[in-house]
């Protein structure tokens, strides 16, 4: 089990879907694709994500809300969301996919100060983004 998800239960923590394994799971990322995708990227990926995505490369996971102190365009308390990426290019919803970060920041305008990592129910409106303006490309 991953080193930093050690005392994290990840059982049951993803959804077993059709529409996730089609649109989101990605096959297990290697050392040449993580290395490939931060290229294209820009940035580092973060080691817990990386982690994550060893134990199942992108997907829908069961519990799909997170609470926030201010409102967000979708709750007064919470950021919801739909997927989390993969890392890959093969899935419709990985980083470097067809609807993935890249298309995002290119088709949609979104920053470039990192890259998207979830999407949200609102199809594309909004996405939640890792910020490196602070820790820089190297996290």
């Amino acid at each position: 089990m991953a080193i930093i998800f050690k005392n994290f239960d990840l059982t049951g923590f993803w959804e077993d879907s059709d529409y996730a394994r089609e649109q989101y799971v990605e096959k297990m990322p290697t050392v040449a694709i993580i290395a490939s995708i931060e290229k294209e990227l820009g940035v580092r990926l973060p080691a817990s994500y990386v982690e994550l995505m060893k134990v199942q490369n992108g997907g829908i996971p069961r519990d799909t809300c997170f609470p926030t102190n201010a409102a967000t365009s979708w709750s007064e308390n919470h950021v919801a969301i739909s997927g989390i990426l993969g890392i890959g290019r093969a899935k419709t919803y990985s980083l470097c996919g067809k609807l993935g970060s890249k298309f995002m920041q290119e088709e949609w305008g979104y920053p470039e100060f990192g890259f998207c990592i979830c999407n949200c129910p609102s199809a594309g409106h909004d996405m939640v983004m890792l910020d490196y303006r602070k820790c820089g490309i190297n996290g």
